[in-house]
């Protein structure tokens, strides 16, 4: 199905949907590349914690994602202006505001305020909920019905995350857990609405000007949120804010949401089950963390989960 939103100009790297209610194509080729892009989107996601974790040892939570925004908002505005974009229709324009409500604003900062107290291994349970969190978003606001096989293995998987990576905090419950809690809706709510918008425009697009929408409100609060916090460049605090910005704000969601728009929400976020365990992976090698036994045996049992959603039938 050819996109027909007037954000979609010749030029544009168009996303081939379906027309099946999921957005899941028709031809294995295309499923193919949009596995790859989600899965690409998925590693660049698993970053995001530890590169957050090093923009905290220079920036105050605040000016971390006010400037990420900033910084993310001029090279998705440099990219629309560049290719010459046209501006969305309004009736686009709602739905580009959930998205940078919850993946623009709403979960960089509430994740990051919860960093300042929580190490990444905690903090990665967000993650191991979020597929199947987005997957009742994607049910309750495009009428998806996966199969029982499917929720079964969804089910399983995020159970075996969470076990495992509450098992790597101890158990423990605070503020951070608030915070995490919060990033976890706020996010699969950015997830569904830019995948469904991701089916009618180009994703890079989806995330272009959600990004831009942002930006009126992201300038100032830069500048007043690093008028207040301490500021200390290092190599460290500037590769964490670069990676944050272009890599898990941009990059990330451009082929993040090109891949739902091509296999279908649902079995997208079923993807990001090994997102955690990528996470816990970069912490071990960046940030010095330790990791259990157990690492491996939840690897396998998220592999077979993984495997089986995709699998399913809708």
């Amino acid at each position: 199905m050819r996109a027909q939103s007037s954000a979609t100009a010749s030029n544009q790297i168009a996303v081939t949907a379906s027309n099946g209610p999921t957005g899941a194509t028709g031809t294995s080729g295309t499923t193919a590349a949009g596995t790859l892009q989600a899965t690409l989107g998925v590693v660049a996601f698993s970053l995001t914690f530890p590169a957050t974790a090093w923009g905290l040892e220079g920036f105050g939570p605040w000016s971390l994602v006010a400037v990420r925004s900033v910084l993310a908002a001029l090279i998705a505005g440099g990219c629309l202006l560049g290719l010459r974009v046209p501006v969305p229709t309004r009736r686009h324009w709602p739905g580009l505001a959930v998205v940078a409500a919850g993946v623009v604003v709403g979960f960089p900062l509430l994740s990051t305020l919860a960093l300042e107290t929580s190490t990444t291994a905690h903090a990665a349970v967000v993650v191991g909920l979020l597929p199947l969190t987005t997957a009742l978003f994607s049910a309750l606001r495009m009428g998806t019905r996966p199969s029982r096989t499917f929720w079964a293995a969804a089910l399983a998987g995020a159970a075996a995350v969470a076990a495992f990576t509450v098992q790597q905090s101890g158990g423990a419950l605070g503020t951070a857990d608030v915070y995490l809690f919060g990033a976890l809706l706020v996010c699969a709510a950015g997830y569904t609405e830019g995948g469904r918008l991701a089916r009618v425009m180009p994703g890079w697009q989806v995330i272009g000007w959600a990004l831009v929408l942002c930006l009126p409100l992201a300038v100032p609060a830069a500048a007043l949120a690093l008028s207040y916090e301490p500021l200390r460049l290092t190599a460290h605090s500037v590769a964490g804010l670069l990676w944050v910005a272009a890599g898990s704000q941009f990059f990330g969601l451009v082929v993040w949401y090109r891949g739902m728009a091509a296999i279908g929400i649902p079995k997208a976020s079923q993807l990001q089950l090994a997102q955690p365990l990528l996470t816990l992976v970069w912490s071990v090698l960046l940030l010095g963390e330790q990791l259990t036994v157990a690492a491996p045996l939840t690897a396998a049992a998220v592999l077979v989960c993984i495997a089986v959603t995709q699998r399913a039938r809708g």
